[in-house]
């Protein structure tokens, strides 16, 4: 999957907003071109309450005089055979941290021996979007301050979409699986194996673009 999403309070989206009950839906981000390291709204479960939360999209954090950057170690996706790992930055967040990152679509970049050969958007046709998220809070050690972090996690390449991405896939969350995803006291992450392989669970309209914008 490549790095950019589109947020947009559409009908679709407050469609979503409305069956996950959060909060404060007037607090979500939209825009119509986020990348790596923008700010994303994700939904997530404290204390019984659905509620949106900014967060930077990349889930590795490095503390600052002030504040904090985006790690080196590239971390905007999380992939899906690493999630088991002890050593992997999604480990303890997949047992401990899941969230929803909500879009209204997404864009793929398809390369070839390194070369761009093609953009397309994909927009989903009956519903918005809800990938399967991972989030971190990060507190600093001198002014308190505290953050969140966030990545999406991507599955091997699905064979409808290889087209136009043959390295990965996002994962999707299906709406039958929001309320275990959601909720921190799950952590027999077996329940989610479905949504660690390849799949497409909406109908989603493809567009080729001359360039992402």
């Amino acid at each position: 999957m490549c790095g950019r999403i589109n947020v947009n309070k559409d009908p679709f989206m407050q469609m979503l907003l409305d069956d996950l009950f959060v909060q404060n839906p007037s607090q979500l981000r939209q825009s119509g071109f986020i990348t790596p390291c923008d700010t994303v709204s994700i939904i997530v479960e404290k204390s019984g309450q659905r509620q949106l939360l900014d967060a930077t999209w990349w889930l590795l954090l490095e503390q600052q005089k002030q504040g904090f950057k985006p790690s080196r170690y590239t971390s905007f996706h999380t992939r899906y055979d690493k999630l088991n790992q002890r050593s992997s930055a999604g480990f303890k967040p997949f047992r401990q941290s899941r969230c929803i990152i909500p879009a209204s679509g997404f864009g793929e970049t398809q390369r070839v021996n390194g070369k761009v050969t093609s953009y397309h958007d994909l927009q989903p046709t009956e519903r918005a979007i809800a990938f399967a998220g991972l989030y971190r809070t990060w507190r600093h050690e001198t002014t308190g301050e505290s953050v969140h972090s966030c990545s999406i996690i991507t599955n091997a390449p699905h064979i409808k979409l290889s087209w136009i991405h043959a390295k990965a896939s996002p994962a999707m969350l299906p709406a039958n699986l929001f309320e275990q995803w959601l909720d921190p006291a799950l952590t027999d992450v077996s329940v989610f194996d479905e949504i660690l392989r390849p799949k497409i669970d909406q109908r989603l309209q493809v567009q080729q673009i001359n360039q992402p914008k």
